[in-house]
């Protein structure tokens, strides 16, 4: 089994021998603590699955483990256990059990989180969101006073026949019992509904009594931000997924759109596609924290729609990486709706956003966080209707991946882009040409997208070959010249306008150009004698005059 967010290896040396280390362990334990619980598995190396086969683990060893533990730590619960492995060798298996109401630290007072498979330290204000989140690391699974016979049969017989007609859920499943079934997705404990039961299987009157079911208000403004149109869903009649099917069905905006040219065919591109509600929404019922009060709120403008959910993001999710961060809040309802086709798995849904809006030449959403709520913006407008056609083209022709056909229109889009600010329009967390090409794919290789520069410099446009192929009818502009015309344009504007400072000359030569790609090759300008320079820092005039 791999190191992940709930599963950590260690060798042996770790609590016997010189190198032991108490502290380090008893960190990776408050980790766990401070999440969801956790596994560490003490005597198997990070990239093995199993212990040395001769391995014998000293009897009093899960004693001393424990006692070291609550030293070195503070509200720290585990289980400690020696355990044979298949091939004979044994381990040691500690169970780190998570906790609803305190904050474990160590005994010098710091506080720690587990993000996928490493440990990090909490920020002073992380450690006052990890208050108010961890109630919900068990709200799902939390048990009412209603008895399991007290389901709605309505809403139980659609989930069932949902459940049996789904592609994702195995054939072991589909074979289960009643009983088996509402206990395999957590619906009931011990003979009672748990809340995530009543959210999805409960009867009306319950359901209303949980805190807190969601409700969800649909605002509608005209152009001065008047409100013209107001519908509401608050009276819990409906799960999850019924909520899902009567937003996008009882709302008729989401039925208007434009008609754009797409060869010689005409193409019906709606103001928000479907797929783009319906993972909104499945993100706004399901990453919300159950514990906090608040509705969620669709407001739609004339030129954007947004979409307004209580609470903040997971711990270590942020507005800057939530394309890349998978942090689950509630994981037992995401594994129903995932099972549901309700969503795609854990992390793609901004991804999938990402590449219907962009093959669509509209923006990418945008995500805010605010004091106590997060806000998905989807702008409405299609930014370069020419660019639908040429993703289509390219999709027809290469079958292009999520990943590539968000690179290339992110790239249409602009043009010509930097290195640094593909990395910005991705979230990548660093800007490298290797970080880089792993979302690019094979775009390079199928000469879709042609590359100048090196490194952090290194510019990426569309083909212009292909451009052509696929009679794309975009703007020229500056963004794709090449460096030695570049370099005779810069010349020719000093020519004129010397003594003259360079944020005028990239005023003049084109606000297009990236303002680092004129420094840079004003410096090299200057460096090959070409320009001479005068003056410190902003005050610089450069010339031709080389005296």
């Amino acid at each position: 089994m791999k190191e992940g967010q709930f599963i950590e290896k260690k060798k042996i040396d770790v609590v016997v021998g010189l190198t032991t280390n108490w502290k380090e362990l008893a960190k990776d334990c408050v980790c766990f603590a401070n999440s969801r619980g956790g596994i560490i598995r003490i005597g198997v190396g990070d990239k093995e699955s199993l212990p040395p086969n001769d391995q014998k683990i000293n009897k009093d060893l899960p004693f001393k483990i424990k006692k070291k533990i609550s030293e070195n730590s503070v509200n720290v619960g585990l289980n400690v256990a020696i355990h044979t492995a298949a091939n004979g060798g044994e381990y040691i298996e500690l169970e780190i059990l998570p906790s609803a109401s305190t904050i474990a630290s160590t005994t010098d007072g710091k506080y720690y989180y587990r993000s996928d498979d490493t440990c990090v330290p909490l920020l002073p204000d992380e450690l006052s969101r990890l208050f108010t989140d961890k109630p919900s690391f068990i709200w799902e699974t939390r048990r009412t006073n209603i008895s399991s016979i007290e389901i709605d049969p309505i809403k139980f017989d659609n989930f069932r026949r949902d459940i049996l007609e789904s592609s994702r859920v195995s054939n072991h499943v589909k074979e289960m019992s009643t009983d088996e079934l509402l206990d395999h997705y957590m619906f009931v404990d011990a003979g009672r509904l748990t809340n995530l039961g009543v959210l999805w299987i409960g009867k009306r009157k319950d359901r209303a009594r949980l805190l807190y079911a969601p409700t969800i208000h649909f605002l509608k403004f005209d152009d001065k931000e008047q409100k013209i149109n107001k519908i509401l869903w608050e009276d819990h009649s409906l799960n999850p997924k019924e909520l899902i099917e009567e937003i996008w069905t009882k709302i008729p905006d989401w039925k208007e759109g434009t008609d754009v040219a797409d060869g010689i065919f005409r193409k019906f591109v709606p103001n928000y596609e479907e797929e783009v509600i319906r993972e909104l929404m499945a993100n706004a019922l399901i990453h919300r924290p159950y514990t906090t009060r608040g509705d969620i709120f669709i407001n739609l403008y004339p030129d954007r729609l947004e979409v307004v959910n209580p609470g903040l993001f997971p711990i270590g999710v942020t507005p800057s990486n939530v394309l890349h961060k998978n942090v689950r809040r509630n994981p037992y309802l995401a594994q129903v709706c995932y099972d549901l086709h309700l969503m795609d798995k854990e992390g793609s849904g901004i991804d999938k956003m990402y590449r219907i809006l962009l093959s669509n030449a509209k923006h990418i959403p945008v995500p805010y966080q605010g004091d106590d709520y997060v806000q998905f913006t989807i702008l409405r407008r299609i930014s370069k209707p020419e660019i639908i056609s040429l993703i289509n083209r390219a999709n027809s022709e290469f079958q292009l991946t999520q990943r590539e056909t968000i690179s290339l229109g992110l790239i249409a889009q602009h043009t010509s882009i930097s290195a640094i600010d593909l990395s910005k329009e991705l979230s990548l967390p660093e800007t490298s040409v290797g970080t880089i090409n792993t979302w690019l794919g094979r775009l390079t290789s199928l000469s879709l997208i042609i590359t100048n520069g090196r490194t952090k410099g290194t510019q990426y446009l569309v083909n212009p070959d292909f451009l052509k192929k696929a009679n794309f009818k975009g703007k020229t502009n500056l963004r794709g010249i090449e460096s030695h015309r570049l370099e005779e344009l810069i010349y020719q504007d000093v020519k004129k306008y010397q003594p003259t400072s360079l944020g005028d000359i990239h005023e003049r030569i084109g606000k297009e150009l990236s303002y680092n790609l004129v420094r840079r090759t004003i410096y090299k300008m200057v460096a090959d004698e070409r320009l001479s320079a005068k003056g410190v820092k902003a005050g610089t005039k450069y010339s031709l005059d080389k005296k």
